[in-house]
């Protein structure tokens, strides 16, 4: 999976958003409708289609889409 694809896909964590609206540099964290569940769902995004443990300490260590994708994709 490439960093677009990685963004349509991330892009359906929240409502109505279109994946034009996310970059590489987002800060997801900073968008309206980051929540817990949003953060549950990119760790079940790891898991399942990754086969990728992702922690909650991981993901607020990392800032923006580009550096969560980089994560989830290049995790041991």
């Amino acid at each position: 999976m490439d960093l677009q694809e990685f963004i349509n896909r991330f892009a359906k964590f929240f409502e109505g958003m279109d994946p034009d609206e996310i970059q590489p540099d987002t800060e997801y964290q900073e968008l309206d409708d980051w929540s817990s569940i949003t953060a549950l769902s990119i760790m079940a995004l790891a898991k399942t289609g990754f086969g990728k443990t992702v922690t909650g300490h991981d993901i607020r260590r990392s800032k923006t889409v580009e550096e969560l994708y980089d994560m989830i994709v290049n995790k041991p």
